[in-house]
Parts: C-alpha cells; structure tokens; sequence
C-alpha cells in the first residue's frame, strides 16, 4: 500500500456526520483518493486503530466520539494468551507482566461488541481467564483426574464435541476465571498491572490507588537530561491541537479535566538521552508521556506526543521500536494478608535490546 505521508499515521476525530457510518466509509471520506478496494485493505492489513485499538472489520460502525488512526506501516498482528505471564497468582488478585502492543481493557464504547468482533484485537483483561486457566492447569493433576471422564464424553459423541458445545463449555470454564481491571497501561507500554479477581478484591485496590498507598515506578528513557523534578498539573482533553496536554494546577475551568502529579529522578545519561525513573501520585491517561514532552524531555518513541507547546515537531533519531515507557516496580499491601508485596519486572527484549544499543552508540 502506498506511503499515506510522512508522518507515521493520520489522526482522524469522527464528526456527527460520521454517526451510524461504517468505518470503511468514514476513512473513504477522508482519503478520497482511494478506492473502496483500497480502504478495505488498509483495514484488513492491520493499519487502521479505532480508539487505540487494532480494527479488522471494515463494516464497524461508528460514532462521533470515535478516533481514527490510520499507519503508513502494518501494526503487529494480535498478542495471543501464550504472551501473557504472571508475577504473582491468588484467589484474590494477579499481578501480571503486560506485553507491549495490546490494549489493557475493552474502551466503554467497545464493551458490548460481539464476541468474534472482539476476538479480532483482544485485550489483556479479555485474555487472562484464558492465560489463568493453563496456569492452573499446568500446576494440577487436573489433567490426569478428568482424563477418564473426557474419554468417555467423546465416545458418547463419536469423539468429538459440537462447535456449539465446545464454544458452551470453555465458556463455563473460563467464567470463574474472569478478572477486573484496577488500573491501566498503555497499549505500547510494557510492565506490571494488578487485576482483581473479584468485585470485592477490585474496591479494594481501587481505594488503595485512591489513597496512593500503591507505589507506581515506571522507567522511561527521554531526550535531552532532566534533573529531578516533580509535575502538578490539571490534564485536559485538548489543549487546543487535538492531543491532551496541561494546565497549571489551580485551573480547574473545564469538568473533565483531573490533577496529575507525577515525580521523575534521572538514573543513567546516555549520550543525548536519559534513562529516568517516573513515580505516580495519579495516574490519567498518558500522563507520564505528557508532562515528560510538555518540559521538553520528549518520550524515545512517542508519534503522539513529539511536538513542543508551539507546534514545532521534536525529531526523535533513537530508533526505539516503541515508546520507551516501562511499569518497572508495584508495591501494595495485599488486600486480604496485608502482606507487603513487591514486584519488579525488568526491561522486555525489544526494549532490552534498543538500550543495549544505545548505550552501545553514545
């Protein structure tokens, strides 16, 4: 497919016209050069996210309040259940070691899609009950206990099950396996999540984060070298070219925007970049990403926010495969034990690797 333009995507913020329209035909609107052949090809090789996530199906309608992103290149295709590890497992609550290119939770406007619309990107929180129930498999004899029932299941049915019945009864065995989101990362940033098991389990730690009596340290590797330094601003939802950005801290005007305040201290200089550690007081979308950009210490990475206060593109030559943003340590108190927990989750591979390098070129 030919080259869109020189930046990595095109950012498209659906109008009320586009309401009730496919997504198909709203990108056909906006690249009019294109083909309807064209349009369902970008689709079904992987360029086009809706509201972050990875879209396949050209007949998706939408919404005024959706976003568009369309990519020059191919997004990687869908993280499987094998991807997924655990820190830490209970009855209670897992901790797990997020991948990077998958969405942390379904957006509010996808929740009731139908379920082989969502098989086509899942999200962690779609992929656990899966994920937990090999876990739990692989460290039981369950295997060997049910082996003579499911023989005798198959000799009733000529050795197989129905489509039907197969899909009825993963279904079952995955329900008890369900989890909770407490919190979200990124779809590009890799690291540590808490899920709770149970509603119960899930107010819990939620008024624990509330509280900031959850320890959040995240490892980010940025332009420039910024000396320790703490950000209390208001987040809004645009502040005035389409991408969330900042107010100071004692303009609250608009209802929908929140205080973040986020604390950073330098670790490793690395030629012309730094390695920096983030610790959150709050956590709202993209905050780290935005106050680190807004101060001039732009994220090794980030095609979202690569752009000074005055519009002037940042150029990012670190040819980090993904933005550099890493949750590298959770600390809580358990909700049940009041044990203190603690986890650390080094750099991924492909992190791993691109700091190696440059480490390597400075």
């Amino acid at each position: 497919m030919a080259k869109i333009n020189q930046e990595p995507f095109q950012l498209f913020h659906l109008t009320e016209e586009d309401n009730g329209s496919t997504l198909g035909a709203a990108i056909k609107n906006r690249m009019v050069q294109w083909s309807w052949g064209q349009t369902r090809e970008a689709i079904l090789k992987r360029h086009v996210q809706v509201n972050g996530n990875l879209c396949l199906d050209h007949a998706r309608k939408v919404t005024q309040k959706d976003v568009v992103k369309l990519w020059n290149e191919s997004l990687p295709k869908p993280v499987q259940t094998t991807a997924v590890k655990f820190a830490y497992v209970d009855d209670f609550l897992v901790v797990v070691e997020k991948p990077p290119g998958i969405t942390s939770t379904r957006h509010f406007e996808e929740r009731n899609l139908p379920k082989k619309r969502k098989q086509l990107q899942p999200t962690l929180e779609e992929l656990l009950p899966e994920a937990l129930e090999k876990h739990f498999y692989a460290r039981s004899k369950l295997a060997e206990r049910e082996a003579s029932p499911s023989k005798a299941i198959n000799k009733k049915t000529n050795g197989r099950l129905s489509a039907r019945d197969a899909e009825r009864q993963k279904a079952i065995r995955l329900k008890k396996f369900e989890v909770i989101a407490v919190h979200r990362l990124d779809r590009d940033t890799s690291g540590l999540m808490i899920f709770a098991r149970t509603p119960s389990i899930a107010k819990l730690i939620g008024l624990a984060f509330r509280k900031h009596q959850v320890v959040r340290k995240y490892h980010a590797v940025v332009h420039g070298h910024p000396a320790e330094q703490s950000f209390d601003t208001v987040l809004v939802r645009d502040r005035g070219d389409g991408k969330r950005g900042t107010q100071p801290a004692d303009r609250l005007e608009d209802a929908s925007s929140q205080r973040a305040i986020t604390h950073i201290r330098p670790i490793e200089n690395i030629g012309a970049y730094s390695l920096v550690e983030c610790v959150l007081e709050t956590g709202r979308t993209h905050q780290i990403r935005i106050h680190l950009s807004e101060a001039g210490y732009m994220l090794c990475g980030d095609s979202i926010y690569n752009r000074s206060l005055n519009g002037e593109r940042v150029d990012d030559v670190s040819e980090a495969p993904r933005q550099a943003l890493h949750s590298a340590t959770l600390e809580f108190k358990h909700p049940i034990s009041d044990d203190l927990l603690t986890f650390r989750m080094p750099w991924p591979a492909d992190l791993h690797r691109w700091l190696k390098d440059l480490r390597e070129k400075k």
